[in-house]
């Protein structure tokens, strides 16, 4: 008999199936202080819990028979990961849990949005009768721009689809394919910014996507736009948008997310004539906090009967004598796959990830997690772990192919990882262990390094001509940017060459844009590493 503490308010619907399994006792205490559940967690195989409960190393440690935690939502951040990855207890959550509602409450806010109806509502029940002042707008014909085609904008866009609207969609792991199966038009960000009638964003918060659309974005786009947000706040600028709404270039807001929640009590959005907002309902619904418990209950039931489970968002449990020789690899593997990511500019369509060496004689597929989540994080950020990035790369159609070699020429090990993309390009970094110097990058493209990867890079393609070095070196002093340390490589003499720079700090992108304009100088990129 198992047993299963519920130590949140969850309703029973939720935990229905964990009730009625016979193998199960299920116990409900909420409320309980820390020293309340240290006590009492080690007579029970399974923890339930909803955001209230801090499941802390303390807890993890006492939990002397504990082998899951279930998180029925989407954050894990009042359970402490590292400690119960150190014990063996598997983490899940409720990832898809919210889609629907997520997608609801974002069509709901553009249906309101086109039509005023918080407005007219307000108006209307102040005692005045005022048709003149809310002349809305249709949605059928109308080009909504969705950035960001995971679960949630996928959704949003089927239901813009039945609306009769004309859907540009962009995400860095949108294919032409996939697209044609959604029935929308693959479109970038720029050209969404400047043809949407609509625009709704669905991607995590990440460096990339901070302000993805602030003041230049709206400089350029269509006069009477309307932009909808139910994501992630931060991902617009709040104030440039406010000042696109007063000069006309934006007709109106809805918001759903704040960068700093909650707002200030003087945030401009809360008393703005053409923003709506709402206080983070996104997944508020009777449907969706039950779904989130039931998928949740559905896992911890699979993982106590030893049954093939999902939604993990710890590290899986791995042979002892495999992690000793993959270990070492995890942090050079996941640095490899953000590289290609960052160097890559089109749609991936697969990540092909070849062991060579030693590697090729183990199950890698605990190191090739750690590769894709590199690939990944560059667009989805946190969203993606080292036990969901397969699953994430699967629901997008992005291929990861693998394939070991059992000898390679001049390393032990060698780890190469190719981004294919839709246009049929590819990129291509290579990377190994080297006694006494560490991780290195030994391979981009067709061309060998050895660099370490850490830090800030710049990754320069040119000419193979005399004085570009020179130019790149003084260009780069003149504003304040130190080299630390150089590679170069190239084929033929006179031919393409690279040049690989580890500098002091970020790089200005007006710096890079005038790099780009040097001779004999063809891209610059630069490329951020922890």
């Amino acid at each position: 008999m198992f047993k299963v503490l519920v130590s949140d308010p969850i309703s029973d619907l939720g935990i229905q199936q964990l009730m009625d399994a016979a193998d199960v006792q299920v116990d409900k205490k909420t409320g309980l202080s820390e020293d309340e559940l240290t006590a009492i967690i080690g007579e029970y195989d399974g923890l339930l819990v909803r955001s209230q409960t801090r499941v802390t190393e303390r807890i993890m440690n006492a939990g002397t028979n504990l082998k899951v935690v279930g998180r029925a939502g989407v954050g894990v951040d009042n359970i402490d990961l590292e400690a119960a990855t150190k014990r063996g207890i598997v983490v899940i959550n409720a990832p898809d849990g919210n889609t629907i509602t997520t997608a609801e409450h974002t069509f709901a806010m553009m249906i309101a949005l086109a039509r005023h109806i918080p407005q007219a509502y307000a108006k209307t029940i102040g005692g005045s009768w005022d048709r003149k002042s809310f002349l809305g707008v249709e949605l059928r014909n109308k080009t909504l721009g969705v950035m960001g085609m995971g679960r949630i904008g996928s959704e949003v866009a089927k239901r813009a689809k039945a609306f009769g609207m004309n859907i540009l969609a962009f995400d860095p792991f949108l294919t032409e394919e996939r697209a044609d199966k959604l029935g929308v038009s693959l479109s970038s960000v720029d050209n969404i910014i400047r043809n949407a009638d609509f625009i709704t964003v669905h991607t995590p918060l990440t460096p990339e996507t901070r302000h993805m659309i602030a003041r230049p974005q709206f400089e350029v786009m269509k006069r009477g736009m309307r932009i909808v947000n139910c994501a992630r706040g931060g991902i617009i600028d709040e104030r440039a948008l406010v000042e696109a709404i007063d000069e006309g270039i934006v007709a109106g807001a809805a918001f759903d997310v704040f960068e700093h929640e909650p707002p200030e009590s003087d945030h401009p959005f809360l008393t703005h004539p053409k923003v709506i907002v709402t206080p983070h309902l996104g997944a508020s619904t009777i449907e969706a906090q039950e779904n989130v418990a039931i998928d949740v209950s559905e896992q911890v039931l699979h993982i106590l009967r030893n049954e093939p489970f999902k939604n993990a968002v710890n590290f899986p449990l791995v042979a002892a004598s495999v992690m000793n020789k993959l270990q070492p690899y995890f942090s050079l593997g996941e640095k490899l796959g953000s590289v290609a990511a960052q160097i890559t500019a089109h749609a991936v369509k697969e990540i092909h990830v070849d062991y060579a060496g030693e590697l090729a004689e183990v199950d890698t597929q605990a190191l090739t997690r750690y590769i894709v989540k590199g690939v990944l994080e560059r667009h989805l950020g946190n969203e993606v772990n080292i036990v969901n990035s397969m699953h994430l790369a699967k629901s997008r159609d992005l291929h990861v192919v693998v394939s070991q070699t059992p000898k390679t020429k001049d390393f032990t090990n060698l780890v190469t990882v190719t981004l294919k993309t839709q246009n049929g390009l590819e990129r291509i970094v290579a990377g190994t262990l080297l006694l006494g110097y560490g991780e290195r990058i030994v391979r981009l493209d067709k061309f060998p390094v050895d660099i370490s990867p850490e830090g800030h890079l710049i990754l320069i393609s040119h000419n193979d001509k005399p004085g570009i070095i020179g130019r790149v070196g003084t260009l780069l002093g003149e504003n304040d940017v130190n080299i630390a340390s150089m590679q170069v490589g190239r084929k033929v003499i006179g031919g393409e060459a690279i040049m690989l720079l580890t500098v002091d700090k970020d790089v200005p992108k007006d710096v890079l844009i005038k790099l780009t304009g040097l001779a004999e100088l063809n891209t610059a990129q630069q490329i951020a590493l922890g």
